[in-house]
């Protein structure tokens, strides 16, 4: 049984992690991360008890309803037929309660994520919660929720409990029904007492297992409420697969088009609308705006994170819905100014994109990024082991290791989005000069708000709510005296 049911929970759990890798961005996006966390760890482990009990109570039972049923048979059969008609109303109670104790338990378990995803973004953002003093808010929301859980949870245990005494109650009633039945049978000669005795003792074993599949049939409601979410997420729609003619890029030139695109987030409020950008390869291509614009939103369909509503994109004069995005995103080089570095060594880190580089490449990318002096000063050098999320680094620090791991890939096209945020002044004034060398021949998407930082643009794109309302290079956009050069003056106001 524990065999059976373990396997049972881990193929469940690597089908839903999996289903995770598919799932399209706006899913991930409009869920709390808690609530997903819950559902393949928590709501795994309560649906793996309700099978453990399931299974022992159930082939228990069933070898016992069947060995008893065959010696009662061998007593009396109109009396047997009596028992088998009887015992199973105990089932129509249990089940009765059942449905009354799902909804609650369905409840526990969304609650459960609820409190999970509060304690996921309280520990993740520990530092705000206590710079802006909101422990005791905090408290207040967890013990909100944690009372919630505690009252639903409670709840659904005295329902789904009142099942075993309802069905030991009925099978009581069936076993006098039987004791009397049988009394009348053995006045009249058709069995003795001996018999009689025999079979009540019989007709006992027979109705404990309704008993023991009736008390497991409430706690299954359980199990199937967590199944249930476990369930949607594994049933949940995954992004639209690659064609099966879909083309692999190759040998990229970094020619980017993109025609009358429109896209929004929410379909009531519009975002990029009949976008129009031709990009020559080799071209930097820098784009600002005031926030909320669509700077990061044209990223996030250039790396087809996100499908266009409707227009085209293409790449090399490929459309990008008919290419594979394997082959699409690795020939994009991508540094956020939101910083990703997973559990492990600052080697791994670094060889993510490029497994394969040598030792040599690897310390001439990170001289290039000017990460090697602080990495020589780790412990163990690139075999440091740097934790989750980059562990005690500073936040300048995993920026330079996201730049190093750009730079290693060397992909024919490039988008650097605040790459330099969180880098002091002067080693930015350095990396700019790496950038510059490595930008070289290769089409690049630069978003700054720093204007300062994209003045040897060839096309600045200036972005305001969803359109290119401005297009030149800064020394053109400066004599327009438009938008972009209040932008930019506005800079140096006092």
């Amino acid at each position: 049984n524990n065999r059976i049911t373990y396997a049972v929970v881990r193929d469940i759990r690597q089908e839903a992690f999996e289903k995770i890798e598919r799932l399209p961005l706006k899913y991930i996006d409009s869920h709390p991360y808690g609530d997903i966390v819950s559902r393949i760890i928590a709501d795994a482990d309560q649906f793996s008890d309700g099978l453990l009990m399931g299974f022992t109570q159930l082939f228990s039972g069933v070898l016992t309803i069947a060995g008893t049923l065959i010696f009662m048979l061998t007593i009396n059969i109109p009396m047997t037929a009596a028992v088998v008609v009887l015992t199973p109303i105990s089932f129509f109670v249990a089940g009765f309660i059942a449905k009354k104790t799902f909804h609650l338990f369905k409840k526990q378990s969304e609650t459960r994520g609820e409190q999970t995803t509060l304690i996921d973004e309280m520990i993740n953002n520990q530092k705000v919660v206590k710079a802006f003093g909101q422990e005791e808010k905090v408290m207040d929301r967890f013990n909100e929720v944690n009372e919630r859980l505690r009252d639903c949870s409670v709840k659904a245990t005295f329902f789904s409990s009142i099942t075993n005494p309802a069905t030991r109650f009925v099978n009581s009633l069936v076993y006098a029904a039987v004791a009397v039945f049988g009394s009348f049978f053995s006045i009249g000669g058709g069995i003795n007492v001996g018999q009689l005795y025999s079979f009540l003792n019989y007709a006992n074993q027979y109705t404990k297992p309704f008993n023991s599949i009736s008390s497991v049939v409430t706690e299954l409601q359980n199990a199937l409420a967590c199944a249930g979410r476990l369930l949607d997420l594994i049933y949940e729609e995954t992004e639209v697969p690659d064609a099966d003619n879909a083309e692999v890029l190759q040998n990229v030139d970094g020619a980017v088009k993109l025609s009358h695109v429109n896209f929004s987030y929410d379909p009531k409020q519009k975002l990029i609308e009949d976008l129009n950008l031709s990009v020559k390869p080799g071209q930097r291509v820098a784009i600002v705006g005031p926030t909320g614009c669509g700077k990061t939103t044209l990223i996030n369909l250039l790396m087809r994170f996100y499908d266009t509503n409707a227009g085209t994109i293409e790449v090399d004069g490929h459309n990008i819905r008919n290419v594979t995005r394997k082959s699409l995103r690795e020939n994009y080089g991508m540094v956020l100014q939101e910083t990703w570095l997973k559990s492990g060594t600052i080697r791994e880190n670094l060889m993510m994109g490029r497994p394969d580089a040598t030792e040599e490449e690897m310390i001439q990318a990170a001289k290039a990024a000017h990460a090697h002096s602080f990495i020589k000063r780790m412990p163990k050098g690139y075999d440091t082991d740097i934790g989750q999320d980059g562990g005690s680094l500073s936040q300048g620090q995993k920026q330079l290791l996201c730049i190093t791991r750009v730079m290693l890939c060397l992909p024919p096209m490039l988008i650097l989005d605040e790459a330099t945020s969180s880098i002091d002044t002067r080693t930015e004034i350095k990396i700019q000069e790496a950038f510059s060398r490595m930008m070289q021949g290769r089409t690049s998407f630069i978003v700054a708000h720093r204007l300062s930082t994209i003045q040897e643009a060839d096309v600045i794109l200036v972005m305001k709510d969803g359109h290119i309302i401005e297009q030149g290079n800064h020394e053109s956009l400066l004599a327009k005296n438009g938008f972009y050069a209040k932008l930019y003056n506005s800079q140096f106001a006092l």
